[in-house]
Order: structure tokens, then sequence, then C-alpha cells
């Protein structure tokens, strides 16, 4: 009889020489994509194909640039002169320069190699080419977008930017030419997503607030008085159990922390048209509010100070984010003086997406418990607990779920009938590119819309439903540098209603001279920043559109590429090999099969096994790799191993089997990128943040057990490029297949000893 260790050694020479041969043939594959050919103009490309085009529209930025500084006053002096050029010291400079911009080149290709189709880690991929050539001709430039005076051509650059990501993200944004009174949507870059989530808690958290500044103002100051009876809104009455139009100034804090966000927002416009009736114009009324408001806003005051002269009668706020959100929102929590305390956990389902109902009908327990969102609320509406906000992510950074915002809007539209208001952020900052998959250039009022597309993977059922919610949500964040593939820094942050902005404007003297320039620095966290980074965003926009003709074209293709390595996921695993790939994605009921195993025989026969020209001619096919895969383009998988065909109980040691696996896949300080076939990134799921019923249903699947409070640890792969599935003579996923064979297998034979 053999040992474990006996059988362990046969089964991995045995993979091992099916590995080598399948290496061998796709040592071979010609690496032509197929599809568009307009997705291969806007990248570098994998082997710098397009280092001649770049090369020379580098140069013509350059030469803008000398030629821009000869044309301004030419008659003015040179000053490095040719004899200047000759001195010694110039010289021993230009050396100088040389020498260390040539060991900086040399250092920097240690760098991750995102360009690859090997590169299967992190959220970043090649940038497009019309952003690189972008951002360099706005460095030349160096434009501040804090203040207009310090960038008259990027901060334009900017605001049209910001009216190109909300009409994306389905936002309404008026035609030039056809201003009218519907609300408008207003967006502004930032330096990536924590700074945009970080805003969007900060003016949600200012937005509760501002009816009770209003109020006391109203009451208070002597050049309000006279026009508080005048001030009304819709408000809730507990006593009829419906809104009705009431008089601000008689409503009480409950009342004043519960109405809803566009009536709030119209506040001012009110206020200073009542100022204007008494006689008093514009400018004035606006600068009579302004130092009214300034005397009771939390702004001002701070929250504490807030809180203890407004807040008595009430519980402290809270908001609610679910189990795996980003790291961004226990930092504004504390920012803001919220604390992280009243940042509520909701815990998730088995896909990794915000639980809204509970499991099953069960006694109500006192205090927030996170296990769901429905029963948080109804805790909070019976104990008088404000709610800020409710964030829905459109596309986890680590297991690249969706949550269901379409349903949390209705959610709140139920409470609403209730009187809990709140407002609903969606931090898309990941999947809101995705949103180019629905949009038309007719959505951005150019004609003739383009709706032809190569073979794609479209958004699955449940997954368009969200985006198509995603015009009600408040604000949305929203990175150009994750999948609008922009160089850093690129983030931005959308208001729905544009009024949001002005709950977090700080104006300094030396920056904003007044209404007559256009400007983007007074609103937000960031005080200088980069106008290089709009004039990127700008230009890939104008040339690839974020349209499914666009930007829907490339993210579509990677979709493909995401699903179709999902598949061969699904289906790599022989009976005979020492492990198993368990996805975090669940098979989808709609495939065809009464089973798992004739489920993914399926997969196997009409889609794993199909190239992408035979699987868009077989509709049910199309229709099975609309639902396959995860909800974006992340995927998440663990292994786990067998011994003398039992597989392992043990959870300590299928995470060792993964640790081990991500480090000979993961580059060190310092280390030869060559050395690394295949780069990928890993993570870790607890029972904390993602809740019991997600962990143990994970476990359950991987066929392991271990204490509750033990994390799962698991290995991440972003598919970012649009190239992966096809090539002239077959699929870069053969090639990944064997990357993943000959090092899961290294790793089962490395730790045999370690094994428990």
């Amino acid at each position: 009889m053999r040992t474990p260790r006996e059988t362990f050694s046969k089964a991995f020479e045995k993979a091992t020489r099916r590995i080598q041969k399948s290496f061998k043939k796709a040592d071979t594959l010609n690496l032509k994509t197929t599809g568009s050919r307009s997705v291969e103009a806007w990248f570098l490309g994998p082997r710098a194909e397009n280092a001649d085009l770049l090369k020379r529209l580098i140069l013509e930025a350059i030469d803008s640039q000398a030629e821009w500084r000869n044309s301004y006053f030419p008659e003015d002096p040179c000053h490095i002169t040719e004899e200047i050029k000759r001195s010694p010291d110039y010289q021993e400079a230009i050396a100088l320069i040389e020498e260390g911009y040539h060991d900086l080149l040399e250092r920097l290709k240690r760098s991750v190699p995102f360009f690859s189709l090997r590169y299967q880690g992190h959220m970043g991929w090649d940038s497009t080419i019309p952003s690189v050539i972008g951002y360099f001709a706005g460095m030349l430039y160096n434009a501040n977008n804090v203040a207009f005076e310090a960038s008259t051509v990027t901060t334009e650059l900017e605001i049209q930017v910001g009216d190109d990501l909300c009409r994306m993200l389905g936002y309404y944004v008026p035609p030039d030419d056809n201003e009218n009174d519907e609300l408008r949507a207003w967006g502004h870059i930032t330096c990536g997503g924590t700074v945009a989530n970080i805003e969007a808690i900060w003016s949600t958290r200012n937005l509760k607030f501002y009816p009770i500044s209003i109020k006391q103002a109203l009451l208070h100051d002597q050049n309000l008085v006279k026009v508080a009876a005048q001030i009304k809104i819709n408000a809730y009455s507990s006593d009829s159990g419906t809104w009705t139009e009431q008089q601000l100034i008689n409503l009480d804090t409950w009342q004043l922390l519960n109405l809803k966000v566009d009536d709030i927002l119209a506040l001012s416009t009110q206020i200073t048209e009542q100022l204007e009736n008494q006689g008093v114009n514009e400018s004035e009324a606006s600068t009579i509010l302004s130092i009214a408001l300034s005397k009771y806003s939390v702004q001002d005051l701070g929250i504490q100070e807030f809180s203890k002269r407004y807040l008595q009668e009430v519980e402290s706020p809270v908001f609610f984010v679910p189990g795996t959100k980003h790291y961004s929102f226990p930092k504004a929590a504390a920012v803001l003086g919220i604390g992280a305390s009243h940042m509520i956990d909701v815990e998730v389902d088995e896909h990794g997406r915000m639980r809204l109902e509970p499991l099953e009908p069960q006694p109500r327990q006192d205090g927030l418990k996170g296990y769901n969102l429905r029963e948080d609320l109804e805790y909070c509406l019976d104990n008088h607990i404000p709610v800020y906000t409710v964030v829905a992510v459109i596309g986890t950074t680590e297991e690249s779920a969706v949550d269901p915002l379409k349903q949390i809007l209705e959610l709140r539209e139920e409470f609403s009938q209730k009187g809990l208001q709140f407002t609903v952020h969606a931090d898309a900052a990941w999947g809101g590119y995705f949103a180019t998959l629905l949009r038309t250039d007719a959505d951005f009022y150019l004609p003739s819309p383009k709706d032809s597309a190569p073979p794609i993977s479209p958004l699955s059922a449940y997954v368009e439903e969200q985006f198509m919610a995603l015009p009600q949500a408040d604000s949305i964040t929203v990175d150009p540098h994750k999948s609008g593939y922009i160089p850093y820094p690129a983030g931005a942050l959308c208001y729905r209603n544009s009024a949001m902005r002005n709950l977090v404007t700080f104006v300094a003297p030396y920056v904003f001279h007044g209404e007559a320039e256009p400007t983007i620095g007074i609103y937000g966290i960031e005080g200088s920043k980069p106008g290089a980074a709009p004039a990127a965003v700008y230009l890939s926009h104008r040339i690839i559109r974020p349209t499914k003709d666009g930007y829907g074209r490339i993210l579509g293709q990677a979709l493909f590429s995401g699903d179709k390595l999902y598949a061969r996921l699904l289906c790599m695993a022989k009976e005979e090999d020492p492990f198993i790939i368990v996805p975090l994605t669940l098979i989808p009921d709609s495939i065809p099969g009464n089973t798992e195993a004739e489920k993914i025989e399926f997969i196997r026969q009409r889609v794993d096994g199909k190239t992408n020209e035979e699987i868009e001619q077989d509709e049910q096919a199309m229709a099975a790799l609309q639902e396959l895969g995860p909800d974006l383009n992340i995927l998440i998988y663990a292994f786990n191993f067998k011994i003398d065909g039992k597989l392992n109980t043990s959870l300590k040691n299928a995470n060792l089997l993964n640790k081990r696996y991500y480090e000979n896949l993961s580059i060190d300080e310092g280390d030869d990128i060559n050395n690394y076939p295949m780069i990928v990134s890993t993570t870790d799921f607890n029972a904390e943040a993602y809740g019991s019923y997600f962990i143990e249903h994970y476990k359950q699947r991987l066929g392991v057990t271990g204490e509750p409070d033990q994390a799962i640890t698991v290995i991440r792969t972003v598919v970012q490029d649009p190239w992966k599935t096809e090539t002239a003579e077959g699929s870069f996923i053969d090639v990944l297949e064997g990357l993943i064979r000959e090092s899961i297998l290294k790793v089962i034979e490395d730790i045999k000893d370690e094994i428990e």
C-alpha cells in the first residue's frame, strides 16, 4: 500500500508530465488577437507593438510645448545660450541627469508587469495611449486644478470630464445648449476612490445636519427671522403617517434629521428667494445666509459641540456598509468624527453581496447586529437612530461582487414611508466604467449611436439591473485609473444633484475670486491636484468614448476573458488530480444540468472547449456565458488537496497550500520579474466582516472545517486585458492553465512535510 507521501509523488509526476506536454503546445502559440482592431490601437501592447506611435505622439507634445514657449512674446531674450551649453558646469549637470535617469530606467524595469497577459494580480493593467499622451502633454504645463487662474485649460477639461462621467453612470446632464430646470448632476476628479468615498460620507453627514442648522439660523439670526415662517418643506408626520408640507421651524429634531435629499438641497434657494422678495439683492442674500449658518453648522461648531447642542433627543447617527467595504469607509468615519463604531458592517450572502433580508424568521435582538440591512433599519426607526447613508459597492475590490443597489433603493423608499430617510452612496470605484456596456453615443448627445461590438460577455441580468439603478443613487464614486485604464491619480466623485457639492465647500481667499471664474478646487477635500489627470481622462474619453463602442468594447472583451478563465478553473481539475479548485462564484441555476457535475460538463463542452467564434454562434452557450462567472471581472478561488484520493478537511492545511501558492507567484522587492511566469494576489475572508454564513458556506464547498474565527486564504485574479481568450492558434488561457497546474503541484509536493 502506498503511503500518503508516495501517493502525492505519483500524482505529482503524472500531472507534471501532462502539463509539460501542454506547455510544449502553448509555447508555439502565435499571440495575435482577433476581434476589434481599434482596441489594438488604444494600448502600447504586451510587446510594445505600438512603441513607434507612442514615441511620435510624445515627441509632438514636447515640440508643441517648445513652440508654445517660443510664441509667447517672441522678442523676449533667450537665457540658455549655446555658450552656456558648452560650459563645464552645464556639461557636468547634463551628465548627472543622464546618469541618474539611466539608473532610474533600469530600476523601473523591476516593476510589476501590468501589461502582460501573465499578470493576474491587482487592479492594474496597461494605460490607454490617449490617456498617457494626455497626461504627458498636460504635465508639461504643470497646471494646478485647485484654481482657475492656475489651470485655465485643465479646469475646463475637468468640468467636461465630470459631465462625461455623470452621463456614463446615467445621471442627468443637459446638452450645452439645453439647460433647463431638471436636477443637474456634477462630478469632479479626485486623487482616488478613497478621497472620493470620504468626500461622499462628508457631504452626506453635512446634509443630515443641514436642516437643523437652517432652523437655528431662521429662529435666531435677525436677518432671517422675518422670512422664517415662509420656509416650508415636506416632512413626515408620525401622527398622520404621511408626508405633508410644514413650516421648517416647527419641525422636531427627528423630523429635521429625516427630510428628503432634494428638498434639503433646495432650502438655501428658497431662503434667498424669500430675502429677495424682501428687497435684498441676490448676492447680499447669499452672504446673509452664509454668515448666519456659520454660527450653527457642524462645519463650524464641530461634531461634538453640534451634538451637545442639537442632538440630545436622538441617538448618535450611523451609516451602513457591506462587510466587503473598502477601507476608505472606516477612514471616513475616523476623519469626520463619526467614529468607526457608528459604521455598521452588514453581513454578505454566499455571493459576497450585502444581505438585505434575514436568512429566516427569528426573534429581534437588541442593538445593531449587522446580520441584515432590513432588521437594522427597523431598529434605527424604532429607537430614533438617524441614518446618514447606506453604501452599496458596485464591484468589490476583493470579490468583484455587485451589491443589490436596486433593492437597497426600494428599501429606502419603504422606510421613507415610515419616516426614516437616508442617502444611498454607490462605491463604483471598480465597477463604474462597466456602465459603458449600457451606453450609446446618443446618451452623450452625439449623432448615429454605435451599438456594434466584437464578441463580448454582456453583464448578467442581475448586474445589469443594479447598473440601471445607478442614476437613483445620490452619489457615486468611480475611478478612471482602475477600469478606465487611466494613469494614476484619477479617481472621481459624482453627485446626482449638483447642489450637494456646496455642502463641502471651503474657500481660501487666494484661491477663488468669484463666480466669474469656473472653479473645482473649492469643492471637496483636496487642494492642489494635477491638471494632467483630467487631461488624461478627457483625451481618453474623447477618442475611446465611455460607450458600448468605446470602453464597452474593452471591458466587454475583458468580461469575456474573465468568464472563460472562470470556466477553465471549474473544468481543469480532473478526478485523478491531487487538488480541487473552488471559485467563490457559484454556478448559476440557469446553466443546463440537474447536478453540479452535469452543469460543469455542459460548461466544459459548450464554453471552455470552444473558441470565441464557436461560442458566439451557439445561442445556448452565449446565454450561459452571460450569467456565468463573477459579477464583474475579478476571480476569487482557493485550492484544496487530496491525500490518497481523499480530500483534506483541515482549513489550516488548505490555507497553508494557498499561501504558498501565492508566495510562489508574487513578486518580492528587488526580484527579477522574469522569475515569475504568472503573478497573482491574495486576500483573506474572515467572519467578523463577512459573517458566519458566508464563511461556513465557502468552507463547506472547500470541504474543510476549522475554528469559526479562522480566516480563509484565497487567491485573487483580476482580468483586465481584452486579448486573453483568442489567439491565431488558440487561447492564452491554455498557457495560464499550465502555469496554475505546475505551480499548485509544486506547492503540494513542497508542503508534504508541513501538513498536519
